[in-house]
C-alpha cells in the first residue's frame, strides 16, 4: 500500500483501475478502513481510476499530534486536497460514507471546484448531537474500544444481515476495535463540532445521496433535509441500515454507476 508522505502527516492509499480514466474517490466511515469499500472498488475499477485513503488517525494513516485533542471536518477535508494535489489529480468524484459522507459535504462547500460529482452516502450535514460524540471521546479515551466495538454490529446493519454475515461483520469489528481510541476520539470530536446544515445550500457540483431504510445513525430524514438544501440532489433508499454499501453492495454499486455515468 502506498503511503504519501511517511511520518506524522502519512496517507496511506490504494489506486486502482485505468490509469487514464476519471478518478473516484472512496472515503471511509469511523472506525472503518479503506478495505470497506472491496466490494465497489473491484467493480468500478474497471471504468475509474478508484482511489481508496485511510481516513487519519485509522487503517495505516498516521494521528498527528495529540489526536485526543481532536481533529477538524477541515483537517479531514484537507487530507483529501494534499493527497489529490500530490497525486496531480486536478479533479475527481467523491463517495463517501458516513463521516466521508461529511468530509464530502466539506469538499462539496470549500473546493467544490475539485469535484466533478458528489456522493454523500448514510451520513448527514450534522451527524447525531454533539454531547453524545464528546462521551464517546471520553469513554473510549478512559476505556478504550471494546464497549463501542461491541454495540457497532447493531448500529451497523439490521440483525438478519449481520446474523448471515458472520465473518464480514467479524472483520469490520476487529478493525474497530484495533483502531487506537485517540485517533477514534479525535475524529469522535470533529463530528461533535461539524455543523453544514447551513452551508450545504452552496454546493454546486451534482449530487447523489444514499440512505439506509433502517439506519439509526444517519435516518433517511437526514438525507431528506440535504436533498431539499442542495440544488438538483437526487436521493437513493437502500433496503439496509447504516453501512449500506456492504448490506446492500451490488445495489450500491449500481445506484454509483447510474449517477456517475459508468
Amino acid at each position: 500500500m502506498p503511503i504519501l508522505e511517511p511520518g506524522e502527516h502519512q496517507i496511506a492509499y490504494t489506486l486502482q483501475g485505468p490509469a487514464t480514466a476519471p478518478v473516484l474517490v472512496l472515503s471511509n466511515s469511523l472506525g472503518t478502513t479503506l478495505s470497506m469499500w472491496d466490494a465497489q472498488a473491484d467493480a468500478l475499477a474497471r471504468g475509474f481510476r478508484v482511489l481508496r485513503y485511510d481516513t487519519r488517525g485509522h487503517g495505516r494513516s498516521a494521528a498527528g499530534e495529540h489526536p485526543q485533542q481532536g481533529y477538524t471536518l477541515a483537517q479531514l477535508g484537507g487530507d483529501v486536497l494534499r493527497l489529490l494535489d500530490a497525486l496531480a489529480i486536478e479533479r475527481a468524484h467523491f463517495c463517501g460514507i458516513s463521516m466521508g459522507g461529511l468530509t464530502g459535504l466539506w469538499l462539496g462547500v470549500h473546493a467544490g471546484h475539485r469535484l466533478h460529482k458528489l456522493v454523500v452516502a448514510n451520513s448527514a450535514a450534522c451527524i447525531g448531537a454533539a454531547p453524545a460524540w464528546r462521551e464517546r471521546a471520553a469513554l473510549v479515551l478512559a476505556s478504550g474500544m471494546d464497549q463501542v466495538a461491541d454495540g457497532a454490529a447493531a448500529r451497523w446493519f439490521t440483525p438478519g444481515w449481520a446474523a448471515g454475515a458472520p465473518q464480514a461483520v467479524g472483520q469490520l469489528i476487529s478493525e474497530l476495535r484495533a483502531t487506537a481510541p485517540a485517533a477514534y476520539a479525535g475524529c469522535c470530536l470533529a463530528l461533535a463540532q461539524a455543523d453544514l446544515r447551513d452551508a450545504i445550500c452552496g454546493i454546486a457540483a451534482p449530487t447523489l445521496l444514499v440512505a439506509g431504510d433502517s439506519d439509526p445513525v444517519t435516518p433517511l430524514a437526514d438525507a431528506v433535509f440535504m436533498a431539499e438544501r442542495i440544488a438538483g440532489a437526487q436521493l437513493v433508499t437502500l433496503p439496509a441500515s447504516h453501512l449500506s454499501n456492504i448490506e446492500a453492495a451490488s445495489t450500491f454499486t449500481e445506484a454509483l454507476q447510474a449517477f456517475l455515468g459508468a
